[in-house]
């Protein structure tokens, strides 16, 4: 009975053993079933080896400067530019395993025993998605399914494309995917771009804090997002838990972890976007020729790039220390002019302010076409439909808004219309600096303030040159008829009659100081913008032959063939103005701007490659003779304040508008300042021989200007950017600005050294070298 006992219960253990295996068998072949099925697509399609390989992200187009870095980036909704694994510091891997995988290097995608954890204790044990796993999510699922069956295949697709990304991808691949795709807010997407925005710097130089914050950031971007007062207590929090998990894995010590949890987040925030950050007004300029670029160049395929999503990558002649040093000094000098400006145009000193010479009804003219140009009014009638009668109306009505000041952007409440006359209050600027040699653009200000004032001054702009035409004058006369710098011509007035070139009416202009007596170097000529003399050079080569230098110096704009361009009535812009002076200081040759040196795809893979421009267009001799004419202008004429000489000729009040006077240069400086009728323009030109650089200042509207000449003359309104850009170049070692001479030419025919010819008066005595205001009309 007992045996009969025995083996009964032997049968019933042997018959729970069999169900145990049976249903142990059942689950294996049930999990293989599953997977094989979501293998197969059944749950979903999953991304085949092809996708992997080549995983759909929209990649920023970078712009990089001339030194190697990063101007801005051309993009859409994702500012992302991937980097390699070897561009992460270590203690920035260190911390992402630690915080989010510990045992990341010992798993092939899944981590069974954090899955097993993660089951037996419904969660509350810690995740347990692997950073294969994540990344899998990130590239092909997203945030996923809200019900139970769908967060459970979502799941498994993770599982298996997980798997197949750690066969695809070494470990160090797929880590760095991770760091790349990640979208840690505020337009920062990927690594390089929160590395950049939150600390100002590249991935390679984050400290161990630094990484310890962005990899806190991996839990929640949005709840742990450490842009200024949003959630400094909860981003510190959640860093100082990852510090805690470097220091539980050994990845720092104790005390490191100590120390660096009562530190403070210590960021840099620096937002990028279109609007922001360094040479905003250049990336416009280039965002326009990429668009072009992609017009004409497909893919190989025939599909066209994308901008935005493709991962460009272009390499421009633009140095990031020059565009800077560019910027600094219009950020120098402008608000001191732009203050004596305001000062001039007080409701009392001026009721039109900041208009000149215009009465009520010109001014009501002008505000009218301002309003249907600009953007408001587009708007209103293209979007909404409003009409004429509504959208004028809608300028009269009091509307809150955030205005520009040299000070900070102001929010006030304002008539649209009134703030558009403020508007045209500023003045504005044009600066572009070029290497000579090989055309290359190596600094662009397009303007003050690209936010609020975003018309392009240095390509778009075209203003009347003034005095700055004269060289061109100049230099087809010395190429025509030999002249010589030391020759002297009569100061006395010239009229040039109707008819003569083609001229509508006679033309006769007039010197500024009302001085038509003796005779005057051309040098001396030039450098004091002696109108009379640059008047009887033109009369004797003739407007033809200028113009048509001109155009071979790289000038596209209409300059009409008559005498009067001889001093400075044609618009041109500062990008003209820079490649034409250039050729002076190339020994003859035109060499047109570079702006874009190579375009490559995300892989490297050079798609363009920029192939210089050149034309002979002077002789060598010719182009030296020019430029020397150009010396005086710094030496002893209107651009003599760039030396120490003639300091105590200024007013204290001036010296301050005149921002960085005295400027100290003491090496060879070929230049010429520019001022128009009733001081609307001040230009100056300034070479030296591996550095061309033109400045242009000049309120919107050209009825808006200095009343006078103290303040409106090139020689004030432009010349101190020039210098304080120059100061900064100079003090920049790494940069060889030349100090030296221009080359002499070897068969130097032409007399250059004026020391026994100066101007005399009509009395036969010496004209003493005063620095003399630059008027030009």
């Amino acid at each position: 009975m007992a045996k009969a006992k025995k083996t009964e219960n032997t049968q019933g253990f042997d018959t729970y053993v069999r169900w145990f295996w049976m249903l142990f068998s059942a689950g294996i072949l049930f999990v293989i079933l599953v997977f094989s099925l979501a293998s197969w697509g059944v749950f979903g399609e999953l991304p085949d080896h092809t996708q992997l390989e080549n995983t759909d992200t929209n990649l920023a187009t970078e712009i990089i400067s001339s030194d190697g870095k990063t101007l801005g980036k051309f993009y859409l909704n994702d500012n992302r530019t991937p980097i390699g694994f070897d561009e992460l510091p270590k203690h920035l891997v260190d911390a992402l395993i630690a915080t989010e995988d510990a045992r990341y290097y010992e798993h092939s995608g899944i981590d069974l025993r954090g899955t097993l954890r993660a089951i037996f204790k419904l969660g509350q044990g810690g995740g347990a998605s692997t950073i294969s796993q994540q990344l899998a999510k990130q590239l092909f699922h997203g945030e996923g399914s809200k019900n139970t069956l769908g967060r459970l295949t979502q799941k498994i697709k993770e599982w298996i494309i997980a798997i197949r990304l750690e066969r695809q991808y070494t470990k160090e691949e797929i880590i760095a995917q991770y760091f790349n795709i990640y979208d840690f807010g505020n337009n920062a997407d990927g690594i390089r771009s929160a590395s950049r925005i939150y600390f100002g710097k590249e991935p390679k130089d984050l400290d161990i804090k630094e990484s310890a914050m962005l990899v806190g950031m991996f839990k929640n971007s949005s709840l742990y997002n450490p842009r200024p007062n949003k959630n400094p207590t909860g981003v510190k929090n959640r860093r100082n838990v990852v510090l805690a998990q470097m220091e539980k894995y050994d990845y720092i010590t104790e005390q490191v972890k100590d120390s660096l949890q009562k530190t403070e987040l210590d960021l840099n925030y620096n937002p990028e976007s279109h609007r922001e950050g360094i040479a905003t007004y250049f990336r416009t300029y280039l965002d326009g020729f990429m668009k072009d670029w992609i017009k004409n160049n497909p893919k190989p395929d025939g599909t066209k790039w994308s901008l935005y999503n493709d991962g460009l990558k272009v390499y421009t002649t633009i140095d990031s220390r020059m565009q800077q040093y560019a910027e600094d000094a219009v950020q120098q000098h402008m608000p001191r002019l732009q203050s004596e400006f305001f000062n001039q145009n007080t409701p009392s000193r001026n009721p039109t302010a900041p208009f000149l010479e215009l009465d009520q009804s010109e001014i009501d003219a002008l505000m009218n076409r301002s309003m249907k140009q600009s953007e408001r009014w587009r708007k209103m009638k293209y979007d909404l439909g409003k009409s004429d009668a509504e959208i004028k109306a809608s300028f009269y009505k009091p509307t809150q808004m955030s205005i520009f000041s040299w000070k900070g952007e102001i929010d006030t409440i304002m008539k649209p219309i009134d703030s558009m006359r403020y508007y045209k209050s500023f003045l504005h600027t044009g600066l572009m600096s070029m290497d000579p040699q090989t055309g290359h653009v190596k600094a662009w200000v397009g303007g003050i303030n690209y936010r609020h004032f975003q018309y392009d001054h240095v390509k778009t702009g075209k203003r009347q040159v003034g005095s700055t035409f004269k060289p061109f004058v100049y230099s087809a006369a010395i190429d025509q008829l030999h002249l010589s710098p030391c020759d002297m011509l009569p100061r006395s007035q010239i009229t040039i009659e109707a008819g003569k070139y083609g001229n509508p009416e006679s033309w006769s202009p007039k010197n500024s100081d009302g001085d038509y007596g003796g005779f005057m170097t051309l040098k001396d000529a030039l450098a004091n913008s002696v109108n009379t003399i640059t008047a009887r050079v033109m009369d004797k080569v003739g407007p033809q032959p200028v113009v048509d230098l001109v155009k071979k110096l790289g000038v596209e704009s209409e300059v009409l063939a008559v005498p009067s361009i001889a001093l400075g009535t044609a618009d041109l812009s500062v990008y003209e103005m820079v490649g034409a002076y250039a050729t002076f200081a190339n020994k003859g040759v035109y060499t047109k701007p570079v702006m874009v040196t190579t375009i490559v795809d995300k892989n490297d893979t050079v798609l363009y490659q920029f192939t210089p421009e050149t034309r002979d267009v002077l002789s060598e001799e010719t182009a030296y003779v020019t430029v020397k004419l150009m010396e005086g202008v710094t030496q002893s004429g209107s651009g003599a304040r760039l030396r120490t000489s003639g300091a105590e000729a200024y007013r204290a009040d001036y010296r301050e508008v005149i921002t960085g006077y005295p400027y100290q240069f003491t090496n060879p400086i070929a230049g010429k300042t520019g001022t128009t009728q009733n001081q609307s323009d001040g230009w100056f030109m300034g070479m030296v021989p591996n550095l061309v650089t033109g400045v242009w200042v000049g309120a919107e509207d050209r009825a808006a200007h200095f009343r006078t000449i103290t303040y409106g003359q090139g020689a004030a309104m432009a010349l101190p950017m020039w210098g304080i850009y120059m100061k900064s170049c100079y003090a920049d070692k790494d940069l060889n600005v030349s100090l030296a001479d221009f080359d002499v030419p070897v068969d130097l025919s032409i007399n250059v050294d004026c020391t026994n010819a100066s101007a005399e008066n009509a009395d036969g005595t010496k004209v003493k070298d005063d620095v003399p205001d630059d008027l030009d009309f």
